[in-house]
């Protein structure tokens, strides 16, 4: 999974509430298992296979876009036609296309389809007015920087054909920073003080402090107030909205309308639709498969025509088939091995991790150059902190770079107090160095790392189990309640901004937040606030790359590596113009103006 920041920092791109980061579950092909957000300024979690989710820095990922032009199709290619199908494949089911929940990609990418954003963001991540954006106009923002006036359309209405206005938005806003939510996108919103309904269509937004990111938590969908104002806000999580497509009143270009749990989802075009654009693909469907490899023959067959990410490994079978094309570049996605810290997430009522010395340790044992190099076949980037390589914040050679040093690791370990026991396994306090190791069952990319992870750390006294679990079982009821022991995962990065607050501060833990290792440090803590309150860019740079610096000492997570999502197109049945193609670099960039594609499929 990939955790669908898609710098764009599930982010994703935000559906409501995601934070900067989304955890990625898809497996190696998208930001469907990774986490994810869909919300403003959430990040989601990615189940991703592929390298990772996102594409930011200069990676030595490849672009390949050589194919050969399928010429027995009937339609002009270059002619948009209305009416047709567009099957999706994805190995990852959905959890909920509440945006205020959303923090996996699977249900991101979803919820991006259903549902209009307040503002958009442009191919360069800038925020950005389209014909499909609720905004009438970009915000104005006064001199202090602390207040933000937005003026939406008059024409914008929900699924059931209700006005969408004001009111919409502040029970948004208010309901995302209200701690009793528990969304998971919290963090973009509690720097708000006010929000002011000025008329109909006319929103003001008083900020407690300058928050530099704020603009990317107006990239937010919104949901209905109509529908949801008489629902408590602590069962707002179990509420049918999001889950039940019946009861599930959107703002899209398409809707929700069936969901076949592990079998398919389903979007109609939206009848009520109120763009001046209208899509031109009548019907959406997305075809969910046991595993990546199930999903790559679907897709040599033709039994369908996109998918958002395969492995590496299958590229090869991709490229003899010349209607394929096949997209690959660096994306917003990176994949991460987190420590849990809370004592109870462990059989024995005691976590191994809490030693700053036995972190660096498992750093130090980890063969990451490996995993790039035979997993995923040299098209990632090795990373030592939050920040993708080459961004803006990315603080490069600050970072510690752990190499793969297994006596350096054994080292640590006897300093920290481990001693092997009988069985060879390291014991400290009458505690074996054991634990479990969860992924995304079904990600082959995560399957190939895991068993790395699991002999690398054999090889110092470590004893590791890896266990693969359902994606959205897993981000349901692991992930989200940060009830886990360690988990391998990536963040897809929805937000174009780096600030990665909700991910790693604890003013974040489960349910209002994302930091589910329970991880603290309040030095920390205080240099994300401070990268927050400062508007000059030059100046951000340089407290992220402190926070680059003291996080790759401190290691909440061992930092692996950057990857791009090899996504996968039938061309002689899909298309779009230039203009709108997918872009790797955005989270959920592999949609990337999907209103205006079409199919000839019908």
């Amino acid at each position: 999974m990939s955790k669908r920041m898609r710098w764009l920092s599930c982010l994703s791109v935000i559906a409501l509430v995601g934070i900067l980061l989304s955890g990625c579950g898809n497996s190696d092909n998208n930001s469907n298992s990774s986490k994810s957000n869909n919300s403003a300024n959430s990040n989601t979690k990615s189940n991703s296979t592929n390298t990772t989710s996102t594409n930011d820095s200069t990676d030595t990922s490849t672009t390949d876009n050589t194919t050969t032009t399928n010429n027995t199709a009937t339609p002009d290619p270059n002619t948009p036609v209305d009416g047709g199908t567009l099957t999706i494949g994805t190995f990852s089911d959905i959890v909920s296309v509440n945006p205020i929940y959303i923090n996996d990609t699977s249900s991101g990418d979803i919820e991006n389809l259903i549902n209009a954003k307040l503002y958009d963001v442009d191919r360069n991540a800038n925020l950005t007015v389209e014909p499909w954006s609720i905004a009438a106009e970009l915000p104005q923002i006064s001199a202090d920087g602390k207040t933000y006036t937005v003026k939406l359309k008059n024409t914008v209405k929900w699924s059931d054909g209700q006005p969408l206005n004001a009111d919409d938005v502040l029970f948004t806003y208010n309901t995302v920073r209200n701690p009793d939510a528990g969304a998971p996108g919290i963090s973009a919103f509690d720097k708000i003080d006010t929000i002011n309904k000025i008329d109909d269509y006319t929103v003001e937004f008083k900020l407690k402090q300058v928050y530099a990111p704020f603009q990317y938590s107006l990239y937010s969908s919104l949901v209905p107030q109509h529908v949801l104002k008489d629902v408590p806000v602590k069962e707002l999580n179990k509420n049918a909205y999001g889950v039940d497509p019946a009861k599930t009143v959107t703002s899209g270009p398409w809707k929700f309308s069936e969901w076949k749990q592990g079998q398919y989802i389903t979007l109609d075009t939206n009848p009520n639709y109120w763009g001046e654009v209208k899509p031109h693909v009548a019907k959406v469907i997305y075809k969910i498969y046991a595993d990546q490899n199930t999903e790559v023959q679907a897709l040599i067959k033709g039994d369908i025509q996109m998918s958002e990410a395969i492995p590496v490994t299958s590229m090869d079978a991709i490229k003899g088939n010349d209607k394929l094309n096949t997209i690959l570049a660096p994306g917003p996605q990176y994949e991460y091995v987190q420590f849990n810290f809370k004592d109870e997430n462990f059989p024995d009522k005691y976590s191994p991790f809490k030693g700053q010395k036995t972190r660096q340790a498992i750093a130090n044992a980890l063969n990451r150059q490996g995993m790039v190099d035979n997993v995923l076949k040299g098209t990632g980037k090795l990373m030592n902190s939050p920040f993708l390589p080459g961004s803006w914040a990315d603080p490069g050679d600050q970072a510690v770079n752990y190499a793969f040093d297994p006596e350096k690791a054994k080292s640590l370990l006897a300093e920290d107090g481990w001693v092997a026991g009988k069985d060879g396994i390291l014991v400290k306090d009458g505690h074996r160095f054991s634990f479990e190791l969860q992924y995304n069952a079904g990600n082959s990319r995560r399957e190939q790392v895991a068993a790395i992870i699991q002999q690398n750390l054999k090889d110092v006294g470590i004893e590791v189990t890896p266990k693969g679990i359902d994606f959205a079982t897993w981000i349901d009821q692991n992930i989200t309640p940060g009830k886990f022991p360690a988990i391998l995962l990536s963040w897809s990065l929805s937000n174009p901004d780096p600030d990665a607050e909700s991910i790693f501060s604890s003013k974040y833990y489960p349910p209002a937040g994302q930091n589910g290792g329970w991880y603290k440090n309040e030095a920390i803590d205080a240099l994300w606030t401070k990268g927050q309150i400062t508007t000059d860019q030059a100046a951000r740079a340089d407290v992220y790359h402190e926070i680059g610096k003291e996080i790759s000492v401190d290691l909440p997570y061992v930092f692996l590596y950057q990857y791009g999502l090899p996504q996968v197109v039938d061309q002689s049945t899909l298309h779009w113009a230039d203009a709108d193609k997918p872009e790797s670099s955005l989270g959920y960039g592999y949609l990337f103006h999907a209103i205006n594609w079409w199919s000839d499929k019908k």
